[in-house]
């Protein structure tokens, strides 16, 4: 991610939090917008056309926001990118706005590796582990990899918490070699 699309996104985090804006909603919008804008060629051709004066982009996004309903902040952050001519980065900024929004509400990124599929229960009680461990609410995503054997891998933005039994072997293999 560049430097200028991280700026986009603090600029819109911080309006959306002045605002009191509903982070989720805000996104949605953003991603519906960005989606619209991918499968619609004619309407990339148009928008992203630097000789189209801003006026008659404009006249475009506001029937696009008037047919979806559009949270006016969302709409002013879409002209003011498209004024700049930074569309193109669109997906990157919402990308960098995401993170940015889970850090303001303390709401972190987990990947939870297990041996085995986890039902429900298990879910529930490893992700109220892994929120203590995270020093807040987690969003959990989950994968499976039978090589772990049994236990689970837990990765929290860069670091790692391997509570598997084969990283528990790998431990006690070193601890032996060392011996």
């Amino acid at each position: 991610m560049s430097a200028l699309t991280l700026r986009y996104a603090h600029a819109f985090a911080s309006v959306a939090a002045s605002n009191h804006l509903d982070s989720n909603a805000a996104q949605q919008q953003l991603r519906d917008f960005s989606e619209t804008l991918a499968d619609s060629h004619e309407l990339r051709e148009v928008l992203m056309n630097p000789s189209i004066v801003n006026e008659q982009k404009l006249k475009i996004l506001d029937a696009i926001v008037s047919r979806i309903g559009m949270i006016p902040q969302v709409r002013n952050f879409l002209a003011v990118i498209m004024n700049h001519q930074r569309l193109a980065e669109l997906d990157e900024i919402i990308t960098e706005y995401h993170e940015i929004a889970d850090e303001q509400s303390g709401l972190a990124e987990a990947e939870i590796t297990s041996a085995r599929p986890l039902n429900n229960e298990d879910r529930v009680e490893l992700e109220a582990q892994v929120a203590k461990v995270a020093g807040g609410r987690v969003r959990a995503t989950y994968r499976e990899d039978a090589a772990l054997l049994g236990g689970a891998v837990v990765r929290i933005g860069s670091t790692v918490y391997d509570g598997s039994l084969r990283g528990q072997f790998q431990q006690l293999k070193r601890k032996l070699v060392n011996a």
